[in-house]
């Protein structure tokens, strides 16, 4: 284990392992919040633009953050999202464009029915008497759900809340910035039931993932050392069972 060649592969394997200790060390940085937000910290008001800006994602701590956006509702994008669930009962969602300042939209939805029919009578009321009007809604702001292929033979079928996939059915929307997080109002309009969004849990300061992730560097810097180990062990057997052949069997 102490020949040139040997010595060379345990530097090496130092190395190695130094970079899994390195990264080890990076990834258990990230573990831990040393500045966690303050709880309750959803549930104080802030302004829209303090807390994400168009295309970007949500941040963590401030889903579910109260804020408010107003614009104007976007004729022809009423549009019903299903599997919806409130208070564990499974239904529909009635959703909006609403046209903030300038080419910038945000993803409202508005109010939750049971039953399919409600919803659709409810978005066509929205229809005809909200599109082209000003509105201020108040909400939390909720991540993007993610687009979903809808089934073949409902292709109009949307069973996430995303804004992207809504996008894909607005209208008006050349040169349009979107808001990727959506904002569920506390309030919804006649024909709908209130969307139950309760406060969300408090985050806790401490990423298991990521230490999960430096537990794993440090397992492959020991495994370094361990294939060293037996790469060298492995060798000398092999020459000490070559110089006991060599050597002929005892007199």
């Amino acid at each position: 284990m102490l020949r040139p060649r040997w010595i060379g592969v345990l530097a090496l394997c130092l190395l190695v392992a130094g970079v899994f200790a390195f990264l080890g060390q990076w990834q258990l940085g990230r573990a831990i919040q040393t500045d966690p937000p303050p709880a309750g910290v959803t549930e104080e008001f802030r302004a829209l633009d303090d807390v994400v800006v168009p295309g970007e994602y949500l941040p963590e701590p401030y889903v579910g953050q109260r804020t408010e956006a107003a614009g104007t509702w976007i004729g022809g994008d009423f549009l019903v999202v299903s599997s919806r669930y409130n208070d564990d009962i499974e239904g529909y969602w009635v959703t909006g464009q609403l046209r903030l300042d300038g080419d910038v939209s945000i993803a409202v939805a508005l109010g939750w029915a049971q039953e399919r029919a409600d919803a659709d009578a409810a978005a066509l009321a929205l229809e005809q008497t909200a599109a082209g009007t000003g509105a201020t809604i108040s909400g939390r702001l909720i991540s993007d759900e993610g687009v979903q292929i809808p089934p073949v033979d409902d292709p109009q079928r949307m069973d996430r809340m995303s804004p992207a996939a809504l996008l894909n059915h607005w209208h008006d929307t050349e040169s349009l910035s979107v808001y990727r997080p959506y904002l569920a109002s506390v309030e919804a309009p006649d024909g709908l039931v209130d969307i139950s969004s309760p406060a969300p849990d408090e985050l806790s300061p401490v990423n298991w993932l990521n230490v999960f992730y430096a537990a794993e560097w440090a397992i492959f810097a020991c495994f370094a050392f361990y294939i060293w180990y037996r790469l060298a062990k492995d060798a000398w057997e092999r020459e000490v069972e070559d110089l006991e052949d060599a050597a002929g069997p005892a007199s």
